[in-house]
């Protein structure tokens, strides 16, 4: 087992990562940045060590700061969490000839996974279902107009190295395409990297994810799958599981298939496999995000596993069978809503200080959080003030104890998305798991009714 960990992360995912180790008798050292001196993390770490000022690219960023903070404290683990470093092979890479384990999959794995048209080729050759599009990068406009023809309007430009929805453009036509160059030039801005791929584009779609946890002995495992269908701007406001969409044929299937791809892939530790549906009902891989993902509590509520403890423990050499039971059960149904500092009306963001805080609690209610009373919701960094997550023995009860637990959230200094959130779950259409990737779109701002 490791001596003592370092975690390059900040806010609720690195206290998240903290109690986890103090499970597990881990010392644990924090980094921060000027701007966090005096975050929870700091102070719930046995060690912190400031590696740079406010901007990530200084502190958070910058692998010599956070090596330099692994070597003085002489950790022999790094957890990156998510987000940041967590998906950068170099870093992984480094951490490796640093003599320090670096708590996510191999280097090779995350290259893989990061450039996503090789990925979905990884994918579609163990059989995961893959929409029709190119294979491999589209080098022109030219090219892209041909493959377009062939698949059918409407169809989606995506940057290789993307994420966050940057690098993407939605071609409902040909007189569309020059919007090619434009996802090119954004994509070369953002991940300096200005390769593209097409692919078809799903109209009314949902959005679902499979968790997944890979060991070093070969041991693959997938833990049921998550609905991540309510978004804004490719951005996660609700998440739950199971999807009240998902057959348990379906999800049989899509998990056999998994399971041969990770496994031939070289997969190690936790992972989750992205996927759209379309109104058939039918998945389509999108892409691996090689990492704990945020929305992570939802799968613990109806598994009973830790995931982040479980990361640790196979990095630390342990076999699947030996960290969790088989095979995996689940229980009940778990919602998860990202409260963030905005403006729920006009989704403008609301950092600041927290003046009074009051966080709900009761049976089957869950709060991942770093704010406190007087803590600052920085505009350095992300606008997640906590993450409210609500189990019961089915929706229905999962969903009337959100509903109660955001009631009884209070969050004062700030604007916060609560008032949305009780929107989203007051509607309907949601109720009755009737939403796509558009569902969002009525609460809008030029959509708002006061």
């Amino acid at each position: 087992m490791f001596e003592k960990i370092l975690i390059a992360n900040r806010g609720e995912i690195a206290l998240r990562i903290i109690c986890a180790c103090k499970e597990l008798g881990i010392p644990t050292v924090a980094v921060y940045s000027e701007a966090d001196r005096h975050s929870l993390h700091v102070r719930f770490a046995d060690q912190a060590i400031c590696i740079g000022p406010a901007k990530s690219s200084l502190s958070y960023l910058d692998i010599p700061s956070v090596i330099s903070a692994a070597e003085i404290t002489n950790v022999d683990a790094i957890h990156p969490g998510y987000g940041f470093l967590s998906e950068n092979a170099d870093f992984a890479e480094v951490c490796e000839t640093s003599g320090v384990r670096f708590i996510g999959p191999p280097p090779d794995v995350i290259r893989l996974m990061g450039l996503k048209d090789r990925a979905r080729a990884a994918m579609k050759a163990a059989g995961v279902p893959t929409l029709p599009g190119s294979e491999g990068v589209v080098k022109s406009p030219d090219e892209a107009l041909v493959i377009a023809a062939q698949i059918g309007y409407p169809v989606i430009l995506k940057a290789t190295a993307g994420g966050g929805g940057r690098g993407m453009r939605i071609v409902r036509s040909p007189e569309e395409l020059p919007q090619f160059v434009q996802a090119q030039q954004e994509a070369s801005a953002s991940f300096d990297c200005a390769d593209v791929y097409l692919e078809k584009y799903i109209l009314s779609a949902r959005h679902i994810e499979f968790q997944v946890l890979a060991d070093q002995h070969g041991n693959v495992e997938v833990l049921g799958e998550r609905e991540c269908t309510i978004q804004r701007r490719h951005q996660k406001l609700v998440e739950e599981a199971p999807s009240p969409c998902v057959t348990p044929e379906l999800r049989g299937r899509i998990a056999g298939s998994l399971r041969e791809a990770m496994r031939a892939c070289g997969y190690v530790n936790a992972g989750t496999v992205e996927f759209v549906m379309d109104e058939c009902g039918q998945l389509y891989f999108i892409e691996v995000n090689a990492r704990i993902q945020v929305e992570h509590p939802v799968t613990e509520f109806i598994t009973g596993i830790d995931l982040v403890k479980s990361q640790i423990l196979i990095a630390a050499g342990q076999a699947l069978p030996d960290i969790i039971d088989l095979p995996v059960r689940t229980r009940g149904h778990a919602l998860e809503c990202r409260i963030n500092a905005e403006d729920p009306v006009t989704f403008a963001p609301s950092p600041g200080r927290i003046t009074a805080l009051n966080l709900p609690g009761g049976i089957g209610v869950r709060v991942d959080t770093a704010a406190y009373t007087d803590g600052v919701i920085s505009p350095y960094y992300d606008s997640l003030v906590a993450k409210l997550i609500t189990h019961g023995h089915d929706r229905s009860e999962a969903i009337a104890r959100m509903k109660r637990a955001l009631e009884t959230f209070v969050v004062e200094g700030i604007h916060t998305s609560i008032p949305l959130h009780q929107r989203i779950l007051a509607d309907p259409d949601f109720l009755g798991g009737r939403f796509d990737t558009n569902f969002v779109r009525r609460f809008a701002p030029n959509n708002h009714k006061g």
